[in-house]
């Protein structure tokens, strides 16, 4: 049922007064002239249930399709557990879930709509392809948004991608946005989102703000999007990517994720999940095999690139660091990365790899990594097996990377007999930050790149580390100003192979120098 709400001024005085006993409490987030003009319709006047065991998205979807003929609208979920299958989103059409308000993923692969068939499907892993076999789906719509501080419970959602490319209608992400602009996902929950708690693919103008997603999975992933906030949110995904840049190719063609701005998020790994949405905040035991990945991420599906790109005054604990990817053709550029705080980091704090696994059509070529700055870091207790990382490949440099104002504290423990390690190229390899195992130094390594300047960076290890703290190989015009390097620790502190265009200085126990060109030096 409809019931609209007029904004002549004497009206307006009438409701100003009654609208705390009149309205839900969601109303009052909005000004009277929108929310007095705009259609609201309950679920529970299509025939929602909300006791948890009636499948409630015929009635839900009945709701849509009503604000959407209406010319638009808000759908109002009040408190209530709502067991449903796959919702369809519309255009103009808002999704309002109360205080109290669950939506429950069905257990029955039946209520899910059935993955759409991609012809481009080979390109990208299959939960990056389809979209219709989800909880809450929309493709092709402009002016739409999901609000409130209600939850999504992905308990009948799957995230194991074997079993997904099986069975007819099985629901494998919260929420899955295909071609759509215009686009506001803010203040909910999601638990258990599956796959993917959000897939996102070529959505433009995209607002994501204050969610909290404790997840089995990814938590959000941006695939080939433009002009996106993301901002105040907390994402748990102890066994996948918490927020994640990608730009696939599962539109058919290759589309960039640029104009994206990440700020004041909260990026965690190793809480069990469930335990930071009911605020518990419970850790795994060390001896449980978990993969506390988290982490904020570009790639690896890279197809159309990243351009354009800030993050900052965001928080990464006990998760994976900072990793940059582009293996399938995409240029990764203009990207700047500030206020950063990292604590319990499994692997590495920064990643940047340039690679050639080119998962795309016949004739993709390498893509290039170029501008990036990295600023303003304090990194507490990150591994040392590998250290932070900037790699290109032969004949494909990284190029204008700045690394500055950054403390690092690492565990240490590198043994000299490490340093003899060569790491392999794996140019077409999976990008990870342990893919070269463990690393011949313990602080920067710098392979087939150029114009780096690391400055004023503090480098600490908890226990001593034999290794050198800095390993460049195949790199050209390279910058080290003001680095403090742990002086308990043996020397050498850098180790250059075919190496152009060094400068050293003011860095610790190492006199100020240019080298011009090496093929084999410690310092």
């Amino acid at each position: 049922m409809v019931h609209y709400f007029k904004t002549h001024h004497l009206v307006a005085a009438i409701f100003s007064c009654i609208v705390c006993i009149s309205f839900p409490a969601w109303a009052t987030r909005y000004a009277p002239s929108v929310i007095y003009s705009q259609p609201f319709f309950n679920i529970r006047d299509y025939g929602a249930r909300g006791d948890g065991h009636t499948n409630d998205a015929p009635a839900i979807n009945k709701a849509i399709q009503a604000a959407h003929d209406a010319g638009g609208g808000t759908v109002f979920f009040p408190a209530g557990t709502y067991l449903s299958g796959s919702i369809h989103l519309q255009s103009h059409v808002t999704l309002y879930l109360d205080n109290g308000c669950v939506i429950l993923a069905s257990e029955n692969p039946q209520d899910y709509d059935t993955a759409e068939p991609n012809p481009h499907d080979q390109y990208q892993d299959y939960g990056h392809s389809h979209w219709h076999n989800s909880l809450i789906w929309g493709e092709n719509l402009e002016d739409i948004a999901i609000e409130g501080p209600g939850m999504i419970d992905g308990k009948g959602l799957t995230r194991n991608y074997r079993s997904d490319q099986k069975p007819e209608g099985v629901g494998n992400k919260a929420i899955a946005l295909k071609n759509c602009h215009n686009v506001v996902l803010r203040d909910f929950k999601i638990y258990r989102g599956g796959w993917f708690g959000l897939l996102l693919t070529g959505v433009d103008n995209l607002t994501i703000d204050n969610l909290m997603i404790d997840t089995n999975r990814d938590g959000m992933d941006i695939d080939a999007c433009k002009n996106v906030r993301v901002t105040n949110c907390v994402v748990n995904s102890p066994y996948d990517d918490g927020i994640c840049l990608k730009s696939s190719y599962g539109l058919g063609f290759a589309k960039p994720t640029e104009n994206v701005t990440i700020s004041n998020c909260i990026v965690s790994g190793d809480y069990v999940i469930g335990s930071v949405i009911d605020g518990t905040y419970k850790l795994y035991p060390d001896t449980m095999r978990v993969p506390r990945t988290g982490r904020i991420k570009f790639g690896t599906e890279s197809n159309g690139g990243f351009k354009n790109i800030t993050i900052s005054n965001c928080v990464l604990d006990h998760c994976g660091g900072l990793a940059l990817e582009t293996v399938d053709g995409g240029d990764l550029e203009n990207v700047t990365i500030s206020n950063i705080t990292m604590r319990d980091i499994v692997n590495t704090p920064i990643f940047i790899r340039l690679g050639a696994r080119l998962r795309g059509p016949q004739g993709t070529q390498p893509g290039h990594v170029d501008k990036v700055s990295i600023s303003h870091i304090v990194v507490y207790s990150s591994a040392s097996r590998a250290a932070s990382t900037i790699s290109g490949i032969p004949g494909h440099d990284i190029e204008h990377v700045t690394l500055s104002d950054m403390q690092i504290f690492l565990q240490g423990g590198g043994t000299a007999d490490q340093t003899s390690i060569t790491p392999s190229e794996k140019e077409n390899a999976y990008p990870e930050p342990t893919m070269f195992g463990t690393l011949p130094c313990y602080g920067f390594y710098i392979r087939h790149a150029k114009n780096i300047a690391i400055d004023n960076v503090q480098i600490h290890t908890i226990e001593k580390d034999a290794r050198p703290a800095i390993q460049t190989d195949d790199v050209k015009e390279v910058q080290f100003r003001f680095l403090d390097l742990p002086g308990d620790n043996p020397k050498p502190y850098f180790h250059f192979i075919r190496t152009n265009n060094i400068e050293i200085y003011h860095c610790t126990n190492t006199k100020d120098e240019f080298i011009s060109a090496t093929t084999d030096e410690t310092r």
